[in-house]
């Protein structure tokens, strides 16, 4: 017999656990799986094992609203995270409903019985390494009444790698981030990073604390402050007064804070570039070109502005442990790389940390009574569920503060929804598209190259709320709550229960 539930999560990593805690606390007579594909609970925070890997936001709104986080580090270590979401998913009891290896890759929604069935796909016990599409596994089928996707929206089994010419030529390893070897000793290598986005400004100083010297070979430069590694309230409450409370209150600094200084740069952009760029001088030699490496065309949160804790970035650089190049690649040869201007860098190890590719939903096929569902093709309704697509909710944090932030709203948004529908004895919500039907930009409004290259795949926003993402937490805090239009939620009749 098919298996039904209630609710299916599909993915178990930071968003999946804090979903099904939210779910188990809010609405506990809700029968619930979360569906995983790799082999454990993590996510991101597992999957990415290259040197120095941290998050790019503090962990106190990085961190659970309902579970505080117990680190002293504002900026954490990405193996301190991994055991803050498996110790959240043990202790709030999420464990106990997570199935690994199983990967959904189909659901379709079925009107005269009020479901989804989803096509799950087991991975063969001996299969290693992270699962790749077309490889082969058992199958089952499970039902449920609602479907929400944890999934991220990038590939976890392949990053972006551009064509870059002469690179088979190299003589070295040729790595991608998201691959990073165990057996790697970067102690006395030449290493050429290319790339200069978050996780480039992440590996050069790690490498160079490993004994490496690191070059980060950017083809146009990046937005890069420094920041705390510590919260210096944090410290000054710590023994003070109750834990929850000092979290509380470092907690509401850091939302103010993100939020104050997004707007100040959308508003005043080149008040905002003359800040990070005198910020910048002050940490690097005298003689360092800022304008050249850390001057980008763009305004600043046109794309994600890059944190490296205590200036770690700069100070290797200043050190002259690692160095910034600022160039296009002629090509690859054997011993390193031929630059446009003629130049050239001789490298032991190549680094791609060229972006990731977009995968929405975990790249599971949508279908509505058999009509397919292009992602791309809907207007997502508060950048949270798709218009004309019932009984599914999906999760995307914020691009200019912590992903978690708006991961706890969706979650909560959802239990809310659940208890709605129980109220108005219904079993199907269908949001309906805006009135006048005209859609905006994608659900992620950045101009980074990932975004570009998977614009398509992307939901879009339409113009007005409900169904534009204003990428504001303050704001989103009054949306989730209460619906403009509350016409643009449709609650159906359905049959008996399946």
């Amino acid at each position: 017999m098919t298996e039904h539930l209630d609710v299916v999560i599909v993915g178990a990593g930071l968003s999946g656990v804090g979903a099904a805690a939210t779910l188990l606390r809010r609405v506990p007579d809700r029968t619930l799986a979360v569906l995983e594909s790799r082999d454990v609970i993590g996510g991101t925070w597992d999957l990415f094992r290259y040197p120095g890997v941290r998050s790019d936001s503090d962990m106190y709104t990085l961190g659970y609203a309902s579970r505080p986080w117990g680190g002293e580090k504002a900026i954490a270590d990405g193996e301190d995270i991994r055991d803050y979401v498996q110790a959240t998913a043990e202790e709030t009891g999420v464990r106990d409903h997570v199935r690994t290896r199983q990967r959904v890759v189909a659901a379709s929604w079925h009107s005269d019985r009020a479901l989804w069935e989803l096509t799950v796909l087991h991975r063969d016990p001996a299969a290693t390494g992270e699962w790749r599409d077309g490889e082969a596994g058992s199958t089952s089928t499970v039902t449920c009444s609602f479907l929400f996707a944890c999934t991220g929206y990038y590939r976890y089994d392949e990053g972006y790698s551009p064509d870059i010419p002469g690179i088979a030529a190299f003589d070295g390893p040729v790595i991608h981030p998201q691959h990073w070897p165990a057996d790697l000793d970067p102690a006395g290598k030449r290493f050429v990073v290319i790339g200069s986005g978050a996780t480039a400004v992440t590996l050069v100083p790690a490498l160079a604390k490993r004994g490496a010297h690191a070059v980060m070979l950017q083809r146009s430069p990046s937005y890069v402050a420094a920041v705390p590694s510590r919260d210096r309230l944090a410290l000054r409450l710590k023994g003070k007064v109750p834990p929850a409370l000092a979290y509380r209150a470092v907690r509401v600094k850091h939302i103010l804070g993100a939020v104050i200084l997004y707007q100040y740069a959308r508003r005043r952009p080149v008040a905002m570039k003359a800040v990070l760029r005198k910020a910048a001088m002050a940490k690097l030699p005298a003689s360092f070109d800022v304008d050249t490496h850390f001057a980008p065309r763009y305004d600043p949160w046109d794309q994600r502005l890059c944190a490296v804790p205590g200036g770690d970035l700069f100070r290797a650089i200043t050190a002259g442990d690692a160095d910034v190049v600022t160039d296009r690649i002629e090509s690859v040869d054997a011993q390193g790389v031929r630059l446009a201007s003629g130049g050239r860098l001789d490298a032991d190890v190549l680094v791609t940390a060229t972006g990731l590719n977009v995968l929405v939903l975990g790249g599971m096929r949508l279908d509505v009574d058999g009509r397919t569902i292009d992602p791309g093709a809907t207007i997502a309704y508060k950048g949270m569920m798709l218009t004309g697509v019932p009984n599914l909710a999906y999760t995307i944090g914020y691009t200019n503060a912590s992903w978690t932030l708006r991961a706890d709203l969706v979650a909560s948004s959802v239990a809310d929804l659940l208890q709605r529908m129980d109220r108005r004895r219904t079993r199907v919500v269908v949001p309906q598209p805006p009135l006048d039907g005209r859609a905006a930009a994608p659900v992620i409004d950045l101009a980074a190259g990932y975004i570009r290259r998977g614009m398509h795949l992307l939901p879009r926003q339409g113009h007005r709320s409900p169904y534009r993402v204003h990428q504001n937490y303050l704001r989103d805090l009054l949306l989730f709550r209460f619906d403009p239009r509350r016409r643009s939620l449709r609650f159906e009749p359905a049959g008996p229960r399946p």
